[in-house]
């Protein structure tokens, strides 16, 4: 019988030297399989591993995958910080952590926006542990040629993150998604109490931006230094993060192909789950060779 994952049942905990600190970070884990899946979530308020991912999940694991999403810090269950540096070499590191203290040796990484810019960081940083990689919305900081910057949707999430409120929280993610007939008055109300139940979280975020506006730098000039085999996954109406950015992607790294799902946003995991689930798989499996 299909084993129904959990957040509850898959939720741990990890201490992790930062700095002169140590945070204590949550993830989940399905804990079985041979081969493992690390999943890096966006930077949007109230975001976390779980609400990422849940729809990706059970796929893996009935493959044979032990799956681990990590809420970095500053989000959801794990430690807040007040970043004034890049922040995805800083979810690098601690994701180097994780992967230290579970003894882990190489790792897929499947990273969406913010995510996908820690997942670059991580494979440049610490190649040794990286096998194949999945960049969706996300992988390097810099401008669109056809998009004026900041995106639309980064705007929105900066309204969010200084007002908090179920009117911002609709503004944002009715530009998040392509269709949003699928959103539902559940997920927006879970969404906004994720939120509001880390105030800490919220304000070290905009504190952080203060500090330092890049928190996500552009590291297009070393993406040749990536040698790892790279699915590249971008919705073709995504308004945070512009199609062409996954275009230098494809430019930049050698091992890579480029895949744009028509009519979907910046949510190509949750909007089109099904069909990313086979193509994740295949990647896995037989790679882009």
């Amino acid at each position: 019988m299909t084993q129904p994952w959990t957040e509850t049942g898959t939720s741990k905990f990890v201490s992790i030297r930062e700095g002169d600190s140590d945070l204590n970070i949550h993830y989940n884990d399905t804990e079985v399989g041979t081969e493992v899946v690390v999943m890096l979530h966006g930077s949007g308020p109230g975001a976390s591993g779980w609400a990422n991912f849940n729809r990706n999940i059970q796929p893996l694991t009935d493959a044979g995958y032990r799956v681990i999403l990590l809420d970095c810090p500053g989000w959801s269950k794990s430690d807040t910080v007040l970043n004034t540096g890049s922040r995805s070499h800083l979810n690098a590191r601690v994701l180097k952590g994780l992967i230290d203290a579970l003894g882990l040796e190489k790792v897929h990484i499947i990273g969406n926006s913010m995510g996908g810019h820690s997942t670059v960081a991580f494979t440049l940083d610490y190649p040794e542990h990286v096998d194949k990689i999945i960049l969706m919305g996300g992988g390097t900081g810099g401008g669109s040629l056809f998009t004026p910057m900041p995106a639309e949707g980064i705007k929105r999430i900066g309204k969010l993150y200084r007002e908090p409120t179920m009117d911002n929280l609709r503004d944002m993610m009715d530009i998040f998604v392509y269709d949003t007939s699928h959103l539902t008055e559940a997920l927006f109300q879970t969404r906004l109490n994720n939120m509001l139940a880390r105030r800490d979280h919220l304000d070290n975020f905009v504190k952080s931006l203060t500090a330092n506006p890049r928190q996500f730098p552009d590291v297009g000039h070393r993406l040749s230094e990536i040698t790892n085999e790279t699915l590249i996954v971008w919705g073709r109406d995504d308004r945070f993060v512009p199609m062409d950015i996954g275009l230098r992607l494809l430019n930049g790294i050698p091992r890579s192909e480029l895949h744009i799902f028509n009519r979907c946003g910046h949510w190509v995991q949750w909007e089109y789950a099904d069909k990313f689930n086979r193509m994740v798989l295949d990647f896995l499996k037989y790679g882009i060779n």
